[in-house]
């Protein structure tokens, strides 16, 4: 039997992937930008009148996040932010921090960086 080491997930430090165009709007929320490329967006953009780009704005908690994602600090450090920020967002603090890592990791905003 192979002795794996199994990292903890609040350790893991993740770092914005560095092609995804993004901004911050006048008011804080983070806007990020994703182009629609290949050939069936094309077919939907081309016969569908489908947008080339998708804008996907971030409520409050995750522009948040978003801002502090530098590639150095683990998701344990950022939770820590979030929690002295906003003292309301501890309820279940870490549960939904990795989930929210999961949805961008998924959705490919983010990756995953070694220490």
């Amino acid at each position: 039997m192979k002795d794996r080491k199994e990292k903890n997930y609040v350790d893991l430090i993740p770092a914005i992937r560095p092609d995804l165009p993004w901004k911050v709007l006048e008011d804080g929320v983070v806007e990020i930008t994703v182009e629609h490329t290949g050939f069936y967006n094309w077919i939907a953009q081309k016969f569908f009148h489908r947008p080339r780009c998708s804008y996907i704005k971030l409520e409050g908690y995750g522009s948040f996040v978003w801002k502090q994602i530098d590639g150095q600090k683990t998701i344990y450090e950022i939770g820590k932010q979030l929690e002295a920020e906003h003292t309301e967002a501890s309820n279940q603090l870490y549960e939904r921090l990795c989930k929210y890592f999961g949805i961008l990791k998924s959705n490919g905003f983010i990756v995953y960086q070694n220490k």
